[in-house]
C-alpha cells in the first residue's frame, strides 16, 4: 500500500490539492474521505469538483441529503455517511450503482461504511495540525493497486506544484 502526506496552510491549498487529485481520477474511482468535524473534508471535495470543471461554490456537504450529484467533465457523486444510524442504511442509497458508474464517488465519513466500499479506493484522512492557524495534515493511502499509481503520480505533481515545499513524501 502506497501513501503520502501533505501539509496545507489554508482552504485554498486544500482546494488546490483536490484539483490535483481530480486530474488523476477516472470514472468509477472512489475516495474514502475521513477526518474529524470541521477538518476540511468538504473543502477538499470542492477542489476535486473544481478539477472536474464543476463550480466549487455549488458544492455543499450532503450531511442531511446523504448524496449530492454534480455534472462536470466526469460526474461527481458526493456522499456523507455521518448521519446514518446504522451502516446497513447505506445499502438504501444504491451506492454500488454509483461506484460502478461513469462518475467519481467521494464518501465523507467513509470509515463508517467501509464494508460497503469497493475493494479499491483512495483513502484520504484530514487532520488539524496542533498549532494555531489553518494547517491540515492530509494523508493519502492507496487501498488496492489502482491507487498506487495515483499516489505515485500525485507525488510527482506535488514536487512541481505550489504545495511542493510541504509535501512530506510517500511510504510503502
Amino acid at each position: 500500500m502506497k501513501g503520502l502526506t501533505v501539509l496545507t496552510t489554508g482552504p485554498s491549498e486544500t482546494m488546490a490539492l483536490g484539483q490535483l487529485i481530480a486530474q488523476l481520477l477516472k470514472p468509477g474511482d472512489t475516495i474514502n474521505l475521513v477526518g474529524e468535524l470541521g477538518a476540511g473534508k468538504t473543502v477538499l471535495v470542492k477542489g476535486v469538483a473544481s478539477g472536474l470543471g464543476i463550480d466549487p461554490t455549488t458544492v455543499t456537504s450532503p450531511t442531511f441529503a446523504l448524496i449530492h450529484e454534480y455534472t462536470g467533465s466526469i460526474p461527481l457523486y458526493h456522499f456523507d455517511a455521518y448521519r446514518l444510524q446504522r451502516p446497513e442504511e447505506w445499502e438504501d442509497l444504491g451506492s454500488e450503482e454509483y461506484f460502478r458508474g461513469s462518475g467519481i464517488s467521494v464518501v465523507e465519513w467513509g470509515n463508517l461504511v467501509e464494508a460497503y466500499l469497493p475493494p479499491e479506493y483512495l483513502e484520504i484522512e484530514i487532520n488539524r495540525v496542533e498549532v494555531p492557524g489553518d494547517e491540515r495534515r492530509i494523508q493519502l493511502r492507496a487501498i488496492g493497486r489502482r491507487f498506487d499509481s495515483v499516489i505515485g503520480e500525485l507525488g510527482k505533481e506535488l514536487q512541481h506544484a505550489d504545495l511542493g515545499d510541504r509535501y512530506c513524501g510517500g511510504n510503502r
